[in-house]
């Protein structure tokens, strides 16, 4: 009976602590999507350590998003890239890359119910082209954690930091104004552009300059 109520206290322990930590890294802690939760019912050990690493994770990325050759932007940005690429690296180094992979689909997914919610995420509603550049940006992350297993977290920045400026990683096209360019070089101005999943956004390598 008393290791049956441990487990179960680790169990309840483990969901409350990933719902602080989606695979977007927020600041402040955020309500769990359904497939979030669904994932962290079947992975309840492996969301506790998920936890533990993001933690540690966190003091290195504010360091590490002062840095020049990122930009300020959380959507669609280097900044967006280097963090997904970072944090799922650094999850894959410990634990069970297909578990990492899972977790990184299940939050794009409560993205997508996000905007069909017509709720946003870190001041925009979720779309279509910026779900693949996470899950795009989430693979490189594994990839790398899975080769650089005995890297700590600067040696594993200095790794990412390379990647990006070889293109290995995804960013949005945009101008140097911050607005979305489109992969025909029109400005798109997210205000005018009515509900729908597929915003005309234009995927590009993460060493483009913004002109």
């Amino acid at each position: 009976m008393l290791i049956e109520f441990k487990h179960t206290f680790i169990f309840i322990h483990s969901l409350l602590l990933v719902a602080s930590c989606s695979i977007k890294m927020k600041t402040q802690p955020t309500k769990l999507s359904k497939p979030e939760r669904c994932w962290a019912i079947v992975h309840p050990f492996v969301a506790l350590q998920v936890r533990h690493i993001a933690k540690k994770c966190s003091t290195h990325f504010e360091t590490a998003k002062k840095d020049e050759r990122l930009d300020t932007y959380i959507n669609g940005g280097k900044l967006d890239a280097y963090r997904h690429v970072f944090y799922m690296a650094a999850f894959s180094q410990k634990l069970n890359a297909r578990k990492i992979k899972k977790l990184g689909l299940a939050h794009e997914e409560g993205n997508y119910r996000q905007y069909k919610q017509s709720k946003s995420e870190d001041g925009e509603i979720p779309d279509s082209l910026s779900s693949v550049m996470d899950l795009q940006n989430n693979e490189l992350g594994i990839q790398l954690g899975k080769s650089y297993k005995s890297l700590n977290y600067v040696e594993l920045s200095k790794i990412i930091f390379s990647k990006m400026e070889e293109g290995g990683a995804v960013i949005m096209k945009r101008h140097s104004n911050g607005s979305y360019i489109t992969c025909d070089n029109q400005m798109l101005i997210l205000t005018h552009i009515k509900k729908t999943w597929f915003v005309p956004k234009c995927l590009v390598p993460s060493n483009f300059r913004y002109p």
